[in-house]
């Protein structure tokens, strides 16, 4: 389900059918899904005037979807606050391959002699692009157009592209107030991140600010999409303007991220000595407004910069909404940044590939106990929180870089209904290096999401290896939606969605059923024997084993006083039988036998902390070896217990 898979008819309404009817029948398209009609443009207020629907030959003489292709500059927001959508398109319009994908074969799109008036975008909704249809009626009041539109006359790409969002939700009015994000995610299939620069010190912290734009420049070569914006802290700051001329609660696009080379002379004094400049690019939608403070547009810092860097920047000092700033400048006067990051899952590629994991599930209400019963609610909730979906997955080498992604199912196509999205979020827990079943006890807590009224959930962590389970919720009990749940991972993790509460014995099966249930952590060892005649230290794993199934521990390397913290866990049909723990010392040719421990684990609700002596094997089982194990023993009766 890369960025780009498989594409779905919007509506069941195929381009290709419906324009070659048009063209038979040598009539221009009129779409009844989404008709000119005040109901297309609003559900709650009247349009601000009387709206006549014009054809872009009816507004000028020879329109065009393209004037020298797509660009950041092209896009200007109207009548609508859209503009979180306007700045992604914007920004999408600097990355030719992905603008291709929004708008397929723009070429055979392009105005003509004989133009049928069908255009088609994609855009990626639930796990799967949405081919959208629609003609090429835009609403105009006084021939001009009312809501996104080119600063070239001429050019329509921005009308007609925003014409087929605002159907995909139902309405022009639905696209007002959304989020940068999801809309990022929308025009890309990737995976958005919200980051609060107030909150990361960026402002005060040199260290953080550098390893801030350093991201940020990497992301941006491998073509990820940023946006940013100031919050307003109440309805009046909207669309106030700053005493640096920028616009609260307003979206602006990231076009650029560059280190510049600052002359020698007299900037020395300003900018402590630095002889690279890092500046960022923005782009305002409206196509005016700019930054009126160091590095704007004809402000005389520009003087210390060459002329064949500012040609190499493409530096303009119109009034067109694009402008640059110190990245000093912009963490401190911008709040909130999102960044769309384009997770590369081809094997045949020079940047990182990651591994995709996709989970399509929902939370339901149904009978407890039963697998419909999947709405628990977030980990406040502690009797009800383990009712929810539970995906464990591995991590196979020392230390990960995960990154998950939750998305519930949008409801922008429903808000003069008053529906609204879930607040929602996800936990990881570390669990049994062998655990198939659903967990019944909360794990180790490694890490939780924030918890938002919000389309999707982005974290990112970089997880020690082992075995782990994360757990999507709504925040309180009892609340119902479908979601996908995204996870990228540097090897195939083996993820799988938890179902089983227990081992489930046939009943003509002559395999003896499991009575009790029993977890096992491997903590420590101490005072282990070295492991050469030059006095080595060991690298020792143990092997935990429990009839017929096995368990290994990661290596401890060079200690002989190792600490693994490696847990298990074994559905017992024999519990009189003991638990053997056998420690190795992990060799190039052939690992070195250490010591050998078994563990009584009889029916015990507590959880004991044992120490173990170590014996030896075969005919030395009951010669005592050097050193001690340690482990934490809990069995239970009751095999949904843990």
């Amino acid at each position: 389900m890369g960025l780009f898979s498989h594409t779905t008819a919007f509506n069941g309404q195929k381009y290709s059918k419906l324009k070659k009817e048009c063209l038979k029948r040598g009539e221009k398209f009129s779409d009844p899904k989404f008709p000119p009609h005040d109901s297309s443009l609003f559900f709650s207020k009247q349009p601000p005037g009387v709206v006549t629907w014009k054809r872009p030959q009816d507004i000028v003489e020879e329109p065009r979807l393209f004037v020298e292709g797509a660009s950041a500059n092209d896009v200007t927001q109207g009548q609508l606050g859209n503009c979180w959508f306007v700045a992604a398109c914007a920004t999408l319009a600097g990355v030719k391959e992905l603008w291709n994908r929004v708008i397929p074969d723009y070429k055979d799109q392009e105005y003509g002699e004989l133009h049928p008036g069908i255009f088609h975008f994609r855009f990626w909704r639930f796990g799967e692009w949405l081919d959208v249809v629609i003609d090429d009626l835009l609403p105009t009041i006084d021939g001009q157009l009312i809501f996104t539109h080119s600063r070239e006359k001429g050019e329509f790409w921005c009308a007609l592209l925003e014409k087929a969002y605002a159907k995909l939700h139902g309405s022009y009015e639905a696209l007002e107030g959304g989020n940068l994000s999801d809309a990022l995610v929308d025009l890309t299939s990737g995976v958005s991140a919200h980051l609060d620069l107030t909150v990361g010190g960026y402002t005060d912290d040199f260290e953080k600010r550098k390893q801030l734009f350093k991201m940020m420049s990497k992301e941006m070569n491998e073509h990820a999409l940023m946006c940013c914006a100031i919050a307003a802290h109440n309805h009046e700051e909207v669309e106030m303007r700053t005493n640096v001329g920028l616009v609260k609660g307003h979206a602006y696009g990231i076009t650029a991220c560059r280190k510049i080379n600052i002359g020698d002379t007299g900037l020395f004094s300003l900018f402590k000595g630095a002889q690279k400049m890092r500046m960022i690019r923005l782009k305002n939608p409206w196509g005016e407004r700019e930054w009126n403070g160091a590095f704007s547009d004809g402000s005389p810092e520009w003087s210390k910069v060459s002329a064949s860097e500012r040609e190499k920047l493409g530096l303009t000092f119109e009034d067109d909404g694009e402008f640059w700033m110190t990245f000093e400048d912009f963490v401190e006067h911008f709040t909130d940044l999102s960044i769309c990051f384009l997770i590369n899952t081809k094997l045949l590629s020079f940047s990182k590939t990651w591994h995709e994991t996709v989970f399509y599930d929902a939370w339901t209400i149904g009978v407890r106990g039963h697998n419909t019963d999947r709405a628990g609610g977030c980990p406040n909730n502690k009797d009800t929180f383990l009712r929810n979906p539970q995906y464990r997955f591995d991590v196979k080498d020392e230390v990960d870089d995960v990154i998950f992604h939750l998305m519930q199912k949008d409801t922008r196509d429903r808000k003069q209904e008053g529906i609204q999205n879930l607040v929602v979020g996800f936990h990881v827990m570390k669990v049994e290096e062998n655990r198939r079943y659903r967990v019944h006890r909360s794990h180790d807590s490694i890490a939780t999401s924030d918890y938002i009224r919000t389309r999707a959930i982005f974290l990112r962590e970089q997880l020690k290896q082992g075995r782990y389970v994360v757990i999507p919720t709504t925040f309180k009990p009892d609340e119902t939606g479908e979601f996908i749940f995204r996870m990228y991972t540097s090897r195939d993790p083996d993820a799988k969605e938890l179902t089983k509460d227990e081992p489930k014995i046939p009943w003509y099966s002559c395999v003896k059923k499991p009575s009790i249930v029993t977890a096992v952590t491997v903590k420590s060892a101490s005072d282990l024997e070295k492991q050469s005649s030059f006095g080595g230290e060991a690298d020792s794993y143990c092997i935990v084993k429990c009839e017929g199934e096995t368990v290994r521990t990661p290596v401890a390397k060079n200690t002989t006083n190792p600490t693994w913290d490696t847990k298990a866990i074994f559905y017992r049909a024999n519990p009189e039988e003991p638990i053997v723990i056998e420690i190795w010392n992990s060799n190039v040719l052939v690992d070195g036998f250490i010591g050998r421990a078994e563990v009584e684990a009889p029916v015990n609700a507590t959880v004991m902390q044992i120490e173990l002596p170590l014996y030896g094997r075969r005919k030395e089982k009951t010669v005592e070896k050097q050193g001690k194990l340690f482990v934490q023993v809990y069995s239970d009766d009751d095999l949904t217990s843990i």
